[in-house]
Protein backbone atom coordinates (compact mmCIF):
# COMPACT_ATOMS: atom_id res chain seq x y z
CA UNK A 1 0.00 0.00 0.00
CA UNK A 2 1.34 3.43 -0.95
CA UNK A 3 1.36 6.27 1.59
CA UNK A 4 0.37 9.72 0.35
CA UNK A 5 1.99 12.80 1.90
CA UNK A 6 0.55 16.25 1.08
CA UNK A 7 2.35 19.38 2.33
CA UNK A 8 2.50 23.10 1.55
CA UNK A 9 4.39 24.09 -1.58
CA UNK A 10 6.39 26.56 0.55
CA UNK A 11 6.56 27.26 4.26
CA UNK A 12 8.44 29.91 6.24
CA UNK A 13 9.42 29.44 9.88
CA UNK A 14 10.93 31.68 12.55
CA UNK A 15 10.92 35.26 13.75
CA UNK A 16 10.15 37.74 11.00
CA UNK A 17 8.67 35.12 8.67
CA UNK A 18 5.73 37.41 7.85
CA UNK A 19 8.10 39.66 5.88
CA UNK A 20 7.84 37.09 3.08
CA UNK A 21 4.10 37.53 2.51
CA UNK A 22 4.10 40.55 0.22
CA UNK A 23 7.01 39.32 -1.96
CA UNK A 24 5.29 35.96 -2.42
CA UNK A 25 2.09 37.66 -3.60
CA UNK A 26 3.66 40.27 -5.85
CA UNK A 27 6.01 37.78 -7.51
CA UNK A 28 2.96 35.81 -8.60
CA UNK A 29 1.14 38.83 -9.96
CA UNK A 30 -1.68 38.97 -7.41
CA UNK A 31 -3.35 42.35 -6.95
CA UNK A 32 -5.72 42.19 -3.97
CA UNK A 33 -5.89 39.98 -0.88
CA UNK A 34 -8.98 38.79 0.96
CA UNK A 35 -7.88 38.72 4.61
CA UNK A 36 -9.80 36.38 6.91
CA UNK A 37 -9.27 37.09 10.60
CA UNK A 38 -11.54 37.12 13.64
CA UNK A 39 -12.74 40.25 15.41
CA UNK A 40 -10.55 39.80 18.49
CA UNK A 41 -7.38 39.61 16.41
CA UNK A 42 -8.40 42.82 14.69
CA UNK A 43 -9.25 44.49 18.01
CA UNK A 44 -5.91 43.64 19.64
CA UNK A 45 -3.77 44.56 16.65
CA UNK A 46 -2.55 41.09 15.74
CA UNK A 47 -4.00 41.17 12.23
CA UNK A 48 -2.38 44.58 11.75
CA UNK A 49 1.06 42.99 11.92
CA UNK A 50 0.31 41.64 8.45
CA UNK A 51 -2.02 44.30 7.05
CA UNK A 52 0.54 46.99 7.94
CA UNK A 53 2.97 45.21 5.62
CA UNK A 54 0.34 45.20 2.87
CA UNK A 55 -0.32 48.91 3.33
CA UNK A 56 3.38 49.75 3.34
CA UNK A 57 3.74 47.95 0.00
CA UNK A 58 0.60 49.50 -1.44
CA UNK A 59 -1.00 46.07 -1.79
CA UNK A 60 -4.79 46.25 -1.77
CA UNK A 61 -6.81 44.11 0.63
CA UNK A 62 -10.26 43.58 2.12
CA UNK A 63 -10.91 42.14 5.59
CA UNK A 64 -13.54 39.54 6.48
CA UNK A 65 -14.00 39.01 10.21
CA UNK A 66 -17.46 37.43 10.58
CA UNK A 67 -15.88 34.29 12.01
CA UNK A 68 -16.92 32.51 15.19
CA UNK A 69 -14.50 30.47 17.37
CA UNK A 70 -16.16 27.35 15.93
CA UNK A 71 -16.89 28.63 12.39
CA UNK A 72 -20.36 27.99 11.07
CA UNK A 73 -21.91 27.31 7.70
CA UNK A 74 -23.22 30.88 7.80
CA UNK A 75 -19.71 32.26 8.32
CA UNK A 76 -18.55 30.41 5.21
CA UNK A 77 -21.51 31.45 3.06
CA UNK A 78 -21.05 35.08 4.09
CA UNK A 79 -17.35 34.82 3.36
CA UNK A 80 -17.93 33.47 -0.15
CA UNK A 81 -20.21 36.40 -0.95
CA UNK A 82 -17.77 38.89 0.59
CA UNK A 83 -14.89 37.44 -1.43
CA UNK A 84 -16.83 37.76 -4.67
CA UNK A 85 -17.80 41.34 -3.86
CA UNK A 86 -14.26 42.34 -2.87
CA UNK A 87 -12.58 41.78 -6.22
CA UNK A 88 -9.78 39.91 -4.48
CA UNK A 89 -7.71 37.29 -6.28
CA UNK A 90 -5.98 35.62 -3.31
CA UNK A 91 -6.52 34.91 0.39
CA UNK A 92 -4.46 35.59 3.50
CA UNK A 93 -5.81 33.62 6.47
CA UNK A 94 -4.65 35.10 9.79
CA UNK A 95 -5.61 33.44 13.04
CA UNK A 96 -6.21 30.11 14.68
CA UNK A 97 -8.03 27.15 13.22
CA UNK A 98 -11.27 29.11 12.98
CA UNK A 99 -9.93 31.75 10.59
CA UNK A 100 -7.96 29.23 8.56
CA UNK A 101 -10.80 26.70 8.33
CA UNK A 102 -13.16 29.46 7.20
CA UNK A 103 -10.65 30.57 4.59
CA UNK A 104 -10.23 27.01 3.33
CA UNK A 105 -13.96 26.53 2.85
CA UNK A 106 -14.31 29.92 1.16
CA UNK A 107 -11.40 29.22 -1.17
CA UNK A 108 -12.69 25.77 -2.11
CA UNK A 109 -16.22 26.99 -2.86
CA UNK A 110 -15.06 30.00 -4.90
CA UNK A 111 -12.94 27.67 -7.02
CA UNK A 112 -15.61 24.94 -7.10
CA UNK A 113 -19.00 26.73 -7.14
CA UNK A 114 -20.84 23.46 -7.60
CA UNK A 115 -20.11 22.91 -3.88
CA UNK A 116 -21.85 26.10 -2.77
CA UNK A 117 -23.88 24.00 -0.32
CA UNK A 118 -21.29 23.88 2.46
CA UNK A 119 -22.63 20.57 3.76
CA UNK A 120 -21.71 18.96 0.43
CA UNK A 121 -18.04 19.32 1.40
CA UNK A 122 -18.32 16.95 4.36
CA UNK A 123 -16.02 13.95 4.26
CA UNK A 124 -13.91 13.57 1.14
CA UNK A 125 -15.60 15.80 -1.44
CA UNK A 126 -14.66 15.24 -5.12
CA UNK A 127 -13.64 18.83 -5.84
CA UNK A 128 -11.78 19.32 -9.13
CA UNK A 129 -9.92 22.60 -8.71
CA UNK A 130 -7.53 23.80 -6.03
CA UNK A 131 -8.83 26.48 -3.70
CA UNK A 132 -8.08 30.15 -4.28
CA UNK A 133 -4.35 30.81 -3.72
CA UNK A 134 -3.93 31.10 0.05
CA UNK A 135 -1.20 32.13 2.46
CA UNK A 136 -1.97 30.90 5.99
CA UNK A 137 -0.53 32.74 9.00
CA UNK A 138 -1.27 30.99 12.31
CA UNK A 139 -1.60 33.06 15.49
CA UNK A 140 -1.99 30.04 17.77
CA UNK A 141 0.33 27.08 18.23
CA UNK A 142 -2.11 24.23 18.03
CA UNK A 143 -4.39 23.52 15.10
CA UNK A 144 -1.74 23.33 12.34
CA UNK A 145 -4.55 24.20 9.91
CA UNK A 146 -1.94 25.98 7.79
CA UNK A 147 -0.45 22.62 6.73
CA UNK A 148 -3.40 20.24 6.83
CA UNK A 149 -5.87 19.01 4.22
CA UNK A 150 -8.67 19.15 6.79
CA UNK A 151 -11.09 21.77 7.99
CA UNK A 152 -14.01 21.64 10.40
CA UNK A 153 -17.30 23.52 10.12
CA UNK A 154 -20.15 23.75 12.64
CA UNK A 155 -23.68 22.99 11.51
CA UNK A 156 -25.66 25.05 14.02
CA UNK A 157 -29.01 23.74 12.81
CA UNK A 158 -28.04 20.11 13.37
CA UNK A 159 -25.86 20.85 16.44
CA UNK A 160 -22.81 19.08 15.05
CA UNK A 161 -19.41 19.66 13.56
CA UNK A 162 -18.39 18.03 10.31
CA UNK A 163 -14.90 17.37 9.02
CA UNK A 164 -13.91 18.06 5.42
CA UNK A 165 -10.86 16.33 3.96
CA UNK A 166 -9.63 17.64 0.61
CA UNK A 167 -6.15 17.89 -0.91
CA UNK A 168 -7.42 20.95 -2.78
CA UNK A 169 -7.85 22.97 0.42
CA UNK A 170 -4.24 23.07 1.67
CA UNK A 171 -2.76 26.60 1.62
CA UNK A 172 0.03 26.93 -0.92
CA UNK A 173 2.14 28.86 1.57
CA UNK A 174 2.36 28.65 5.36
CA UNK A 175 4.01 31.46 7.31
CA UNK A 176 4.71 30.26 10.85
CA UNK A 177 6.06 33.25 12.77
CA UNK A 178 6.22 32.90 16.58
CA UNK A 179 5.95 36.70 16.86
CA UNK A 180 2.35 36.34 15.63
CA UNK A 181 1.67 34.15 18.69
CA UNK A 182 3.27 36.31 21.37
CA UNK A 183 0.01 37.94 22.50
CA UNK A 184 -1.86 34.67 23.13
CA UNK A 185 -3.14 34.57 26.73
CA UNK A 186 -2.10 31.69 28.98
CA UNK A 187 -5.40 29.81 28.72
CA UNK A 188 -5.43 29.86 24.93
CA UNK A 189 -1.75 28.92 24.75
CA UNK A 190 -2.41 25.92 26.99
CA UNK A 191 -5.53 24.77 25.15
CA UNK A 192 -4.09 25.07 21.65
CA UNK A 193 -0.84 23.50 22.80
CA UNK A 194 -2.63 20.46 24.18
CA UNK A 195 -4.57 20.24 20.92
CA UNK A 196 -1.22 20.05 19.13
CA UNK A 197 -0.04 17.31 21.49
CA UNK A 198 -3.27 15.41 20.83
CA UNK A 199 -2.65 15.70 17.08
CA UNK A 200 0.83 14.28 17.51
CA UNK A 201 -0.15 11.42 19.83
CA UNK A 202 -3.34 10.40 18.03
CA UNK A 203 -1.49 10.65 14.72
CA UNK A 204 1.26 8.40 16.06
CA UNK A 205 -1.13 5.65 17.18
CA UNK A 206 -3.76 5.93 14.43
CA UNK A 207 -4.39 2.92 12.20
CA UNK A 208 -3.02 4.76 9.18
CA UNK A 209 0.38 5.70 10.63
CA UNK A 210 3.48 5.14 8.49
CA UNK A 211 7.24 5.57 8.83
CA UNK A 212 7.17 9.18 7.59
CA UNK A 213 4.30 10.24 9.86
CA UNK A 214 5.92 8.46 12.82
CA UNK A 215 9.04 10.58 12.30
CA UNK A 216 6.98 13.78 12.28
CA UNK A 217 4.85 12.85 15.26
CA UNK A 218 7.64 11.75 17.59
CA UNK A 219 9.57 14.96 16.96
CA UNK A 220 6.37 16.98 17.46
CA UNK A 221 5.70 15.22 20.77
CA UNK A 222 9.26 16.00 21.88
CA UNK A 223 9.05 19.68 20.93
CA UNK A 224 5.59 20.25 22.37
CA UNK A 225 6.15 18.46 25.67
CA UNK A 226 9.42 20.34 26.20
CA UNK A 227 8.09 23.76 25.11
CA UNK A 228 4.46 24.10 26.24
CA UNK A 229 5.05 24.99 29.89
CA UNK A 230 7.47 27.73 28.86
CA UNK A 231 5.15 28.98 26.10
CA UNK A 232 2.31 29.34 28.61
CA UNK A 233 4.61 31.71 30.52
CA UNK A 234 5.31 33.57 27.24
CA UNK A 235 8.95 32.52 27.08
CA UNK A 236 10.26 33.27 23.55
CA UNK A 237 12.02 29.93 23.21
CA UNK A 238 8.88 28.14 24.33
CA UNK A 239 6.82 30.08 21.76
CA UNK A 240 9.26 29.17 19.00
CA UNK A 241 9.33 25.50 20.01
CA UNK A 242 5.54 25.33 20.04
CA UNK A 243 5.24 27.08 16.67
CA UNK A 244 7.47 24.48 15.07
CA UNK A 245 6.13 21.50 17.03
CA UNK A 246 2.49 22.11 16.17
CA UNK A 247 3.37 22.54 12.48
CA UNK A 248 5.32 19.26 12.41
CA UNK A 249 2.38 17.50 14.06
CA UNK A 250 0.19 18.85 11.26
CA UNK A 251 2.60 17.47 8.65
CA UNK A 252 1.87 14.06 10.09
CA UNK A 253 -1.75 13.77 11.17
CA UNK A 254 -3.12 15.54 8.11
CA UNK A 255 -1.89 12.61 6.06
CA UNK A 256 -2.73 9.64 8.29
CA UNK A 257 -5.74 10.61 10.41
CA UNK A 258 -6.62 10.88 14.10
CA UNK A 259 -8.95 8.99 16.47
CA UNK A 260 -11.79 9.12 18.98
CA UNK A 261 -10.33 11.89 21.12
CA UNK A 262 -10.95 14.28 18.26
CA UNK A 263 -14.27 12.74 17.27
CA UNK A 264 -15.51 13.07 20.86
CA UNK A 265 -14.11 16.61 21.20
CA UNK A 266 -15.88 17.84 18.06
CA UNK A 267 -19.30 17.23 19.58
CA UNK A 268 -18.47 19.12 22.77
CA UNK A 269 -17.44 22.16 20.75
CA UNK A 270 -20.51 22.00 18.53
CA UNK A 271 -23.01 21.57 21.37
CA UNK A 272 -21.49 23.62 24.18
CA UNK A 273 -18.98 25.83 22.33
CA UNK A 274 -16.23 24.24 24.44
CA UNK A 275 -12.84 25.37 23.09
CA UNK A 276 -11.57 22.55 20.90
CA UNK A 277 -8.16 22.44 22.54
CA UNK A 278 -9.67 22.20 26.03
CA UNK A 279 -11.95 19.35 24.94
CA UNK A 280 -9.03 17.45 23.39
CA UNK A 281 -6.82 18.00 26.43
CA UNK A 282 -9.46 16.69 28.84
CA UNK A 283 -10.15 13.63 26.70
CA UNK A 284 -6.57 12.72 25.68
CA UNK A 285 -5.61 10.68 28.81
CA UNK A 286 -8.97 8.88 28.60
CA UNK A 287 -8.36 8.06 24.96
CA UNK A 288 -4.89 6.73 25.73
CA UNK A 289 -6.25 4.48 28.47
CA UNK A 290 -9.00 3.19 26.18
CA UNK A 291 -6.62 2.54 23.27
CA UNK A 292 -3.91 0.84 25.32
CA UNK A 293 -5.04 -2.72 24.42
CA UNK A 294 -4.61 -1.94 20.72
CA UNK A 295 -1.73 0.56 20.67
CA UNK A 296 -0.08 0.38 24.08
CA UNK A 297 3.16 -0.98 22.66
CA UNK A 298 3.65 2.39 20.94
CA UNK A 299 3.31 4.34 24.18
CA UNK A 300 6.93 3.64 25.16
CA UNK A 301 8.18 5.81 22.26
CA UNK A 302 5.71 8.56 23.22
CA UNK A 303 6.98 8.48 26.81
CA UNK A 304 10.55 8.57 25.56
CA UNK A 305 9.82 11.63 23.42
CA UNK A 306 8.23 13.32 26.44
CA UNK A 307 11.39 12.75 28.47
CA UNK A 308 10.06 10.14 30.91
CA UNK A 309 12.91 8.67 32.99
CA UNK A 310 13.54 5.00 33.75
CA UNK A 311 11.87 3.50 30.69
CA UNK A 312 14.66 0.94 30.25
CA UNK A 313 13.57 -0.67 33.50
CA UNK A 314 9.86 -0.80 32.63
CA UNK A 315 7.88 -3.47 30.82
CA UNK A 316 5.41 -2.34 28.14
CA UNK A 317 2.51 -2.05 30.57
CA UNK A 318 4.54 0.08 32.99
CA UNK A 319 5.81 2.25 30.14
CA UNK A 320 2.25 2.78 28.91
CA UNK A 321 1.14 3.89 32.37
CA UNK A 322 4.13 6.23 32.61
CA UNK A 323 3.19 7.72 29.24
CA UNK A 324 -0.39 8.41 30.34
CA UNK A 325 0.85 9.86 33.64
CA UNK A 326 3.18 12.23 31.77
CA UNK A 327 0.31 13.47 29.59
CA UNK A 328 -1.89 14.01 32.64
CA UNK A 329 0.89 15.92 34.42
CA UNK A 330 1.54 18.22 31.47
CA UNK A 331 -2.18 18.93 31.15
CA UNK A 332 -2.39 19.69 34.89
CA UNK A 333 0.69 21.89 34.80
CA UNK A 334 -0.81 24.16 32.13
CA UNK A 335 -4.19 24.42 33.88
CA UNK A 336 -6.46 22.09 31.91
CA UNK A 337 -9.46 20.59 33.81
CA UNK A 338 -9.29 16.87 34.54
CA UNK A 339 -12.88 15.99 33.63
CA UNK A 340 -16.06 17.22 31.95
CA UNK A 341 -17.93 18.23 35.10
CA UNK A 342 -19.85 21.39 34.46
CA UNK A 343 -19.66 20.86 30.71
CA UNK A 344 -21.33 17.59 29.81
CA UNK A 345 -25.08 17.17 30.38
CA UNK A 346 -26.62 13.75 30.92
CA UNK A 347 -29.41 14.29 28.39
CA UNK A 348 -26.87 14.97 25.62
CA UNK A 349 -24.59 11.96 26.11
CA UNK A 350 -26.32 9.60 23.67
CA UNK A 351 -26.51 12.24 20.95
CA UNK A 352 -22.83 13.10 21.46
CA UNK A 353 -21.86 9.43 21.34
CA UNK A 354 -23.70 8.89 18.07
CA UNK A 355 -22.12 12.03 16.62
CA UNK A 356 -18.65 10.94 17.69
CA UNK A 357 -19.11 7.52 16.13
CA UNK A 358 -20.20 9.15 12.85
CA UNK A 359 -17.29 11.62 12.91
CA UNK A 360 -14.64 11.36 10.19
CA UNK A 361 -11.83 10.97 12.75
CA UNK A 362 -13.29 7.86 14.41
CA UNK A 363 -12.33 5.24 11.76
CA UNK A 364 -8.64 5.99 12.32
CA UNK A 365 -8.82 5.06 15.99
CA UNK A 366 -6.47 2.12 16.70
CA UNK A 367 -9.12 0.29 18.70
CA UNK A 368 -12.44 -0.50 17.07
CA UNK A 369 -15.26 1.04 19.05
CA UNK A 370 -19.04 1.43 19.19
CA UNK A 371 -21.61 4.04 20.15
CA UNK A 372 -22.16 2.29 23.49
CA UNK A 373 -18.45 2.24 24.30
CA UNK A 374 -18.08 5.92 23.44
CA UNK A 375 -21.09 6.67 25.65
CA UNK A 376 -19.38 4.86 28.53
CA UNK A 377 -16.24 6.94 27.98
CA UNK A 378 -18.21 10.19 28.11
CA UNK A 379 -20.03 9.11 31.27
CA UNK A 380 -16.76 8.22 32.97
CA UNK A 381 -15.76 11.89 32.71
CA UNK A 382 -18.92 13.36 34.26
Amino acid sequence: MANRIVLNTISYHGHGAIENIVPELTSRGFKKAFVTSDADLLKFGVTAKVTDLLEKAGFAYAVYSDIKPNPTIENVVGGVEAFKASGADCIIAIGGGSSMDTAKAIGVIVANPEFADVRSLEGVAPTKRHAVFTIAVPTTAGTAAEVTINYVITDVEKKRKFVCVDVNDIPEIAVVDPDMMSTMPKGLTAATGMDALTHAIEGYITKGHCAISDMFHLEAIRLISHSLRAAVNNDPDGREGMALGQYIAGMGFSNVGLGIVHSMAHGLSALYDTPHGVACAILLPLGLEYNAPAAGARYRRIAEAMGVDGLNYMNDDEAAKACIAAVKQLSKDVGIPADLKGILKDEDVRFLSESAYADACRPGNPRDTSVDEIEALYRSMM
